[in-house]
Parts: C-alpha cells; structure tokens; sequence
C-alpha cells in the first residue's frame, strides 16, 4: 500500500490493544514520526492521524509503524464502498467468511471453563477438611488449563510487550500465574508437597519457610478467573463502539421510486445519481437531499433538525434524505448523494467526534504503569539477595515467588468489575444504563450539562395547549367541529389538535366533506356548517379577518414561539387554537436536581429563538442557544470545552448524536432514536430528564467505590510486599489476605445496591 494521506489525516482500524497503556505507547510511536500527530482511542480502537504538509509520510509508513509496535493496523474502506456487515444466526457481525465474530464468545467461553476449574482448586487449597489423600494433584489437573488456556490473552499479550520491552499488568499476571504453577509444579516433583496426605493447616503464624512443600496452584486459578471476568465485561462493554455510526446510516430510506421516461421504477437508494427525480408519497422517507419540483408537504425533519414544528415545503424548497413527508405527494429532484448527504456528513461527525474523546485511562493502568516495573525489580532483587546471603536456593526462589504471587492483582481484577457490575444493575433497576469504566471519570467533572429541547426538555410531540373564543361561541363548539375537520388531516399539527379536541369534548362528529389546501390548513361540512381550519390567510379569503381579542391572543402566542391555528365557520372567525411541543412536568425539577449537583444548564436546540427563550424560562435556564444546525452543535459544546468547561449533553435526537459522542459525558434519552442512544454515555431509559441527576449521582457513587476497591486492593499489594520480600509470608497467611482483600472489594461494591433516586418512586429493591 502506497496510499497518500489527505488534507483530512486518515483514520486507521488498530487491533491487539488489551489496555489504555497499549493505546499510549502507540500513540507515542506515531508521534515521534516527522510531521505526524496522532490520537489513538482505546475504546474505539482507531487511531486519527493528521501528518503535516509536504510530509512524504503515507498510510503504508503509519501501519508499519504500528506493527513495529506490536499491534495491527487497517485503513477501513470508505462509507460510501462499505458494504453493511452480514449477521450471524445470532445477530451478531458476521466475519468475512460469514460466521458470527467470536471473539467474545471465546473470552466468555475461557472465563466458564476457568471458574468450573479454578472453584474446586481454592476451596481445596482454603478449606483443610476437603484436603483428601492426594488432593494436590487433582489439584495440578484442574489448575494447568487454567493458567495454559485461560490465561493466554495474558501470557501473549505479556509476550507482545516483552519484544518491545514494555511491561503492563498483563505481564505481572502473565508472571505471576506461571512462576505459581513453575513453582508448585517443582515443589510437587521435586519437593516435599507430592507426597501423600501433604495438606496446607491453617495457621496464622508467620515463618520462613523453605517452600519445597508449598504449592500456589490456587493463587494461579483463581488470579487467572478473576482476571478474566474483568476482561469479558470490559470487552462486552466496547462491543458496541460503532453502533452509533450504524444506527445513523440504518435511519435513511432503502428505496425509492424513480421517475424514468415518466414511469415510476423502484430502486435502491445507492443507485439515486444527482439530477435524478423521485416520487416520495405521504409517511415516507425522503430518500436523499433534494429539492421540492412538483407538490407541496409538511416535513418532519425533527429527527435530524430538532425543528418541533413540521416544515411546509413547495416547488423550489431544499429538503434532507431520512426525514419524512408527513403530508402530500411530492416530486424531488436529488442534488446530493451517497457520502455528500447532511445524514452521512452527520455520521463522520459522530465518528470524529468519538475518535476525538479522550481516551480514558483506568486508574489501575495507570498505576500499574509503575506498579509493574517496581514489582518486577522486587522480585528480581529478591532472589538475588538470598541466593548472596547463602539461604540457598530453595528459599530464595520462594521469597521472589511470593513477591510476585502477592502482587499479582487479585483484589485489582475484581475492583473495577464488582463496582461496575452492582452499579450498573442498580441503575438497570432504576432506568439508568452505563456502559462501562470508561463513562465514570467523566462525571467527577462535568461543570456544564446541556439539554436539547425537544424530546428531552418537552415531550417532542405537538400539543393543544390554550383555547380563545370570539364572543359568544362555546369551547366545545369550537373543538367539535375544528377536531372533527382535522381529524381527517395526516398532518403533526392537525393530528394534535384532533387529539386535543377528542381528549377535551369527547367523541368527535365525522365530516360531510373534506378538502386539504397544501400550505395552508383544511376546509369542509361539519354538521351543515362550512369550516376552515389553518392559517389566518386561509380565512381572509372569505372572512374579514380576526376580531381584535383573537388577533391578539394569536400574536401573543406567536411570541411565545408556539403555532396558532385559526378557526373559523359559517364566513367568520371563531376561534385561535395554541399548539405547541409541550414541556415536560418533570425538566422544572429536573433543572433544579443538575443545579443542586453543581451543573450550570444550557439549553441547546435547533429551534426558534423565541421557542426556546420560553421554554427556558418555564424550566428555569438562563443560557439560551437556539436555531443551531446539527453541525452546530458540536461546535457549541467544543466552544463550551474549550472555555474550560467540562460539558455533559442530554439529547434524544440524530441530530444530537455527534454532541453526545463529542461531549465530555453523553446522557441519551431512552425514549429517543438508536443513533443518540449508541453516541451516548449514559442512557435514561424511562425518558424522564430528572433521571439525568440520578444517572450522575450513580455514576459518581460507583466511580468513589472503584477509586475506594483500588487504594484497598493496592494497599493491601504494598503492605503484603515487604513480609513477602524478607521470606515470611506463610503461603496460607497470603492465600487469606489475598482472600480477605477480593471480600472487602466485594463487600464494598455491594454497598451500591442501597443506591436510592431522588424521586423515590423509581427505586425498587
């Protein structure tokens, strides 16, 4: 591969990374290149690299350099070639060869092996009364698959690092668990432990010992299982890095109706060219950008706009692929296609914006970053000094063997999966979904939480809201016959106040007859009266116009950014109906709870500004960003961060999803699109924004437990170390303390069931 690099960079697919650390050192690799700057993520496992003009660097250069490093690189085909990935039987991705991706399948699979054999193995080694006649060598069989098989991720990730003299916590499991084994298999052979009846007493005492009759078979297993449950959830959890992309290409339309020679052709929507005109009737998709040539329509373009209000479009208006016409039949004559479309530009902002994230550096990487080496060098100091002082060798190599068996991370392994797992089942409970580790350092920061409008601040939907009346007609006068018209209509606006008026007056009458008049509303017979139902211009035709109390209540509700429907019969108006996206009755308290928590509210929304303003000030937010494009959005919440505020967004939208991926912690609101859900950190799934407060507050109790699970686990390793070194740690005394050290970490998570919302009604258990 000879591939130039654009004036965009290039993005490169990386593989083998095991932990944050992995990332950095690539990441420093590519950098040390003359011209290039480079940014690895580890939770999506891409690398974007931007090299400097006039760099004779290519992308054959960066993926050797990777390779050089010890990982794999790819340059992904681009959007428009890539074909959708097949589905397995299960659902699942499929691989080049068709089967399901198995990847995860075979971490679970060596984690089920690995607890069915590592179980007996510790509660022989821990529990004297089940140490029968020979035990120790059932004990060898069930532990060696373990430590070979479990534990390869380990061992081969050990071994990537070694060639490239590096070490991370793989290598001092991958040390640990083998210098066990090394060292049990030698004391079983060629020591005193393979005799029959040996048995480990439970003693609290604390001697040096020659260690010929010791065996570590448990530690090995049980390191290993531990470890790997740790692994299978973190690697579960990251499976889903590119669904958000997915979800955003799966929005739009598949097909289309072509016009050809005057015939309508079904085609797939990749064989649209610019020029091409295509039929889109009412309720469907608008298959790509285009503009309006023949009809006229309402377009729902809320998904990608976050406009409440459907659009009204006619002969010269633009409009957008993947949203819908909500009214009449239109011809549309496409202007852009394929990766130029505003839905597949959305979809490189929401990859960008992920690959742009701070990786999130575990604090057990980053601690071990010096752990490891200082661990190592302990060992190997170890044994050195016994061998000079003349212990002899047996002790000797017992001393360095409990350094490493000590430090390996037992109470580590389960610290950041116990917490992780109680906290995200408490929070399943109470509608909160986290998708792992990486999402909860974030929260500890976050100063400024912006909120879309519409789905997440309001319901998303259109209401009926006020009802004016001229002199001497009724409510239900107005409402009967005006629903009872709309009710015919397919159009948001009209669906809204028939609803309205059914929920308000009961049963509505049908029509004698009924007529849309595109653009402007609808006419027709009501029980013998002549009806007109849309906008003022439709009933100046025949009417002489507003009473004054009407036009002002109109003009009134203008200003407050809400839609006034106009009502009139028998050759004068009658009545103004308010409709508008109705707030929440929760976001007031919902606003109030992120204040309390010591976020500043932003509203953020596509809308107009005068829709917004009042909207803001009924939930009680003071900052006001309105009439953005979904481009825009990211470009807030960037400005916002580079302010040096730490930003957390909630939105519900396609066209939030981007400013969900870039912000520093995404809340996606369940009730919301697939898109926004993926791009997002954290999901609400009960659609309810106070959720939002409890979903930070669960995330922040869960990130104090793993930092409380770490410094335990680490203390324990560092007080443990020295007794280790000097060769007076009983092997028995160390198998408690290790087990000691996994039951605080546990016992500690579990604290997080007690977790209770705020509003009390959504907590069970």
């Amino acid at each position: 591969m000879t591939t130039a690099i654009g004036e965009h960079g290039v993005e490169l697919e990386i593989g083998g990374m095991t932990c944050a650390s992995c990332a950095a050192r690539i990441e420093k690799k590519l950098n040390r290149m003359e011209g290039v700057t480079a940014t690895v993520n580890y939770a999506t496992e891409k690398a974007r690299v931007a090299v400097a003009e006039g760099s004779a660097v290519t992308a054959a250069d960066l993926i050797a350099t990777v390779e050089r490093t010890g990982y794999t690189a790819t340059v992904p085909e681009p959007p428009a070639a890539a074909e959708p990935p097949a589905e397995g039987p299960d659902g699942r991705p499929a691989g080049a060869d068709g089967e399901p991706d198995d990847a995860l399948a075979l971490l679970r699979h060596r984690l089920l092996v690995s607890l069915a054999l590592s179980v007996p193995v510790v509660l022989m080694a821990m529990v004297p009364p089940l140490q029968f006649t020979n035990w120790q060598w059932l004990s060898l069989t069930l532990a060696a698959p373990v430590v070979a098989y479990g534990a390869w991720p380990f061992h081969r990730a050990a071994w990537t690092n070694l060639r490239h003299g590096a070490a991370t916590m793989d290598t001092l499991i991958s040390m640990g668990t083998l210098a066990a084994l090394g060292w049990s298999v030698w004391a079983l052979f060629f020591g005193d432990a393979g005799m029959p009846g040996m048995t480990h007493p439970f003693t609290l005492t604390v001697t040096r010992t020659g260690g010929s009759s010791a065996i570590y078979l448990e530690a090995a297993a049980g390191v290993t299982t531990f470890l790997l449950a740790g692994r299978y959830f973190e690697a579960r959890s990251k499976r889903k890095a590119g669904a958000a992309l997915r979800a955003l290409m799966e929005l739009g339309a598949k097909d289309v109706a072509v016009l050809r020679d005057g015939r309508e052709v079904r085609v797939a929507v990749a064989e649209l060219s610019v020029g091409d005109r295509f039929v889109v009737r009412p309720g469907e998709k608008i298959a790509t950008d285009g503009k309006v040539v023949e009809g006229a329509s309402a377009v729902d373009a809320s998904m990608l706009t976050g406009e409440s209000v459907p659009v009204e479009v006619s002969p010269g208006d633009t409009v957008t692929g993947a949203t819908v016409n909500a009214g009449g039949r239109l011809v549309v004559e496409a202007t852009r296609v394929g990766a130029d479309t505003q839905l597949a530009r959305m979809a490189r902002l929401v990859e960008e914006a992920q690959n742009g994230k701070a990786a999130a550096q575990r604090l057990a990487d980053r601690i071990s970053a010096v752990f490891v080496p200082v661990v190592i060098a302990l060992a190997a100091g170890t044994l050195g000094y016994w061998l000079a002082t003349g212990a002899g060798a047996v002790a000797a190599f017992t001393a360095a063997v409990a350094v490493l068996i000590i430090a390996c991370p037992c109470a580590l392994g389960l610290a950041t999966p116990t917490a992780l797992m109680v906290g995200t089942g408490r929070g399943a409970q109470l509608g909160i979904l986290l998708k792992g580790p990486e999402v909860l350092e974030s929260t500890r920061a976050v100063d400024t939480i912006v909120l879309d409008k519409t789905g997440t601040v309001t319901t998303g939907v259109m209401t009926l809201g006020e009802v004016h009346l001229a002199e001497g007609v009724t409510e239900t006068e107005a409402l009967r016959l005006a629903g009872a018209l709309e009710h015919a209509s397919e159009h948001p606006i009209a669906r809204a106040v028939a609803a309205g008026a059914a929920a308000r007056v009961g049963a509505l009458p049908t029509p004698e007859e009924f007529t849309g008049v595109p653009g402007l509303g609808v006419r027709g017979v009501v029980e013998g009266h002549t009806v007109l139902v849309g906008r003022t211009q439709l009933l100046a035709e025949w009417s002489p116009g507003l009473p004054d109390g009407l036009a002002a209540a109109k003009a009134a509700a203008e200003a407050r950014g809400r839609t006034a429907v106009t009502v009139g019969w028998d050759g004068a108006a009658r009545a103004v109906l308010v409709v508008a996206d109705a707030v929440r009755p929760t976001s007031a308290e919902a606003v109030r709870r992120l204040r309390a928590l010591g976020l500043t509210p932003v509203l953020l929304t596509g809308d107009h500004r005068a829709v917004a303003e009042s909207v803001a000030a009924e939930v009680g937010i003071d900052e006001v960003i309105a009439e953005v494009l979904p481009e825009d959005k990211v470009a807030v919440v960037a400005r916002l961060q580079a302010e040096g505020r730490s930003v957390a967004m909630v939105g519900d939208g396609v066209n939030d999803a981007a400013a969900l991926a870039r912000a520093d912690l995404g809340l996606a609101m369940g009730t919301g699109t697939d898109a926004a859900i993926e791009a997002g950190d954290l999901t609400l799934v009960r659609g309810d924004l106070r959720t939002a407060a409890d979903a930070i507050r669960l995330a922040r109790a869960t990130l104090g437990t793993i930092r409380t699970n770490l410094f335990w686990a680490f203390g324990y390793n560092v007080a443990a170390l020295p007794l280790a070194a000097a060769g007076l740690l009983n092997p028995m005394i160390a198998g408690a303390a290790m087990a000691f050290s996994s039951v605080f970490v546990v016992g500690n998570s579990l604290r997080l069931r007690r977790f209770r919302a705020l509003d009390g009604a959504a907590a069970r258990g």
